[in-house]
């Protein structure tokens, strides 16, 4: 009797065909030619931050003073009244411009881009987002827009080795790494913090800690940070005085701290959200995105004009708040306006960065919340400089999802160890209210919205931790190599015990070696040559099949019936290769996760219970 076919191959239409020398070289050849990229990599991103940097204090000059000056510079109302309103307006409008005939993707912070590019593109940039990005966010900031350059150097980084690995023949692992080495090179040499940048890198772009990555982030990092010491000196990008954390004392005042940035976190994502529905609604008034980063620059001029302290970057003004320069009205005053113009100009889909602004707002809170607390109980004694640095960084590690990355961020900049507890605490709380209130962070929205899903959370692969032989069918049925197509099929039609749990059967000769393995596939195929059956199993299969070892990790099983596009693996044993012990199915594989969520789900019974009822007395 004829059998019915099953498809067992996964659909690979969308893939490239496998070949094995794509990646030929040695691992550590590989590397090293990795690392040599990611280092020349780090030293071009550190000069490209260095050009944007001036370019900035040019438009700024040219915007704002009327003069040709490349030094650093900032906006200022006092001699342009309210011709301010319409620097920023005139900046969007070039911003938008660049956007409808150059690349739409310069819009936004560009941090959700590079992660865009990384889960769902195979880490592939349009080249021209290397020149757009930092050119349009130049315009951007240099008009007055309240944004850092760090997002638009991040983008930049990570389009240039993007590029790279596009023009190099590459994996699409090595181009990854190389897109998350210049991305993590731009933020190192924007703020000279290396080791937050590094982790920046594996936090929201690679998802992943993996030696061949983190040796060339950690080398494209270091060379960005020299030439950024080289060019612009080593002077941080934010001056702070020495701060005295306590912590014991202020334990109490730390914990609600954490509680109320997590809360602002949640809110200014979804302010975001509201921003940017807010300007989708000029679709029904026929007003072409071209012309909304102009309109949003109209709404940040008009906040400029009242609060002239939310204009630009702010990196002096960030460091005013984190040394108490400021007095309280003018902080308050930032920590109400500054939102408005960063969800304003966000919502406009502009080009700027937002870890500068939201590191202002988040200061300008603990600073804020620092004299309120004083002031309601003096006995607290709360010290507004630590309360803004701690606010600071649990604000932005709280809305982006990446705790880890603003704890040793705030560490480097303060290069305090008495920080450390307190920044632990204060984030993780943070970040423990955001996770519960929030569904996406402020790096993830914009991809959400467009209905690509983004998991930031990852753990060690369970198919790597698990054995083949803990999740084989170690009772699969094997097959004399002799039988007869035909009879086979017949006890298969007849619903024989043993057939039907699996749609590939081992074949062994008459001492139990495996000798092939034969699927149902197999069997349709030999019918359409020989309608009798009248050929043996074995002709019809496949004579010495890829195979498993029981104590190897499922992940590497896997790995061999995807190279060979088969759905089934037999598994011998280590010391006699065609002793057949076991069957390696999709069944199987999907117990290795199985075994995971057991492990996250399934409570089991404590010490405690079990004391418990041997005490309840037995009737």
């Amino acid at each position: 009797m004829k059998p019915t076919s099953s498809t067992h191959s996964a659909s690979t239409a969308k893939l490239p065909p496998w070949d094995e020398t794509d990646a030929a070289g040695a691992p550590l050849r590989r590397l090293t030619m990795l690392s040599v990229l990611a280092g020349a990599l780090g030293a071009f991103v550190g000069a490209v931050a260095y050009v944007l940097f001036r370019l900035i204090g040019l438009i700024t000059n040219l915007a704002f003073y009327g003069r040709w000056s490349f030094s650093e510079s900032v906006p200022t109302t006092v001699h342009l009244h309210a011709w301010v309103i319409l620097i920023p307006a005139i900046g969007g409008l070039v911003v938008g411009l660049m956007a409808r005939f150059g690349s739409r993707k310069i819009c936004g912070h560009g941090i959700d881009a590079v992660i865009e590019s990384v889960l769902y593109n195979r880490s592939k940039i349009d080249p021209e987002i290397a020149v757009l990005k930092p050119a349009s966010s130049a315009v951007v900031i240099g008009t007055g827009g309240p944004f850092g350059v760090e997002g638009p150097i991040i983008q930049t980084g990570g389009a240039v080795g993007s590029v790279i690995g596009q023009v190099l023949h590459l994996t699409v692992s090595e181009r990854k790494t190389l897109l998350a080495a210049g991305a993590a090179a731009g933020l190192a040499a924007t703020f000279s913090t290396p080791i937050a940048a590094v982790l920046l890198a594996i936090e929201l772009i690679l998802f992943e800690y993996k030696p061949r990555s983190f040796i060339p982030l950690v080398i494209a990092t270091t060379l960005a940070t020299s030439v950024r010491f080289m060019l612009l000196g080593r002077a941080p990008m934010v001056a702070l005085d020495p701060v005295a954390f306590g912590f014991v004392h202020e334990l109490p005042w730390y914990l609600l701290l954490g509680v109320i940035a997590g809360l602002a976190a949640v809110g200014f994502v979804r302010a975001l959200e509201w921003s940017e529905d807010a300007f989708e609604l000029l679709h029904k008034v026929g007003l072409d995105e071209m012309w909304w980063p102009a309109l949003g620059g109209l709404g940040l001029g008009v906040i400029g004009y009242l609060v002239p302290q939310t204009l630009g970057s702010g990196y002096g003004i960030i460091a005013d708040i984190l040394n108490g320069r400021l007095a309280v009205l003018a902080v308050a005053l930032i920590l109400v306006f500054k939102p408005m113009a960063i969800l304003t100009a966000l919502g406009s889909r502009t080009s700027g960065g937002t870890l500068a602004p939201m590191f202002m707002s988040g200061a300008a809170l603990g600073s804020i919340f620092a004299f309120a607390v004083n002031a309601l109980v003096p006995a607290a004694a709360l010290s507004p400089a630590a309360c803004a640095i701690l606010c600071m960084a649990a604000f932005f590690g709280a809305a982006a999802r990446a705790p880890f990355t603003f704890i040793l961020f705030a560490f480097e900049m303060t290069r305090s160890y008495n920080a450390v507890l307190p920044l632990m605490l204060v984030v993780v709380v943070a970040n423990g209210v955001a996770l519960a209130l929030m569904k996406h962070s402020v790096m993830t929205l914009s991809l959400a919205r467009k209905g690509l899903p983004v998991n930031q959370e990852y753990e060690a692969d369970a198919f790597k931790q698990i054995s083949v032989g803990l999740v084989m069918d170690e009772e699969a049925l094997s097959i004399p190599a002799s039988t007869l197509v035909a009879d086979l099929s017949e006890r298969i039609a007849n619903g024989e015990p043993g057939l039907l749990r699996h749609p590939a059967f081992p074949l062994v000769d008459d001492d139990h070696k495996l000798v092939g393995i034969v699927t149902r596939a197999d069997l349709v195929k030999a019918f359409d040559k020989d309608p009798s059956g009248q050929s043996s199993v074995l002709d019809a299969g496949t004579r010495d099949p890829e195979v498993a070892f029981p104590d190897e990790p499922v992940d590497e099983a896997l790995n061999r019936m995807l190279k060979r596009g088969c759905g089934r693996l037999p598994v011998v044993s280590r010391d006699d290769p065609r002793r057949l012990v076991g069957y390696l199915g999709r069944t199987a594989v999907l117990n290795a996760r199985l075994h995971r969520l057991h492990e996250d789900h399934v409570v089991e019974r404590g010490w405690l219970a079990r004391l418990r009822s041997s005490d309840t007395p037995h009737g």
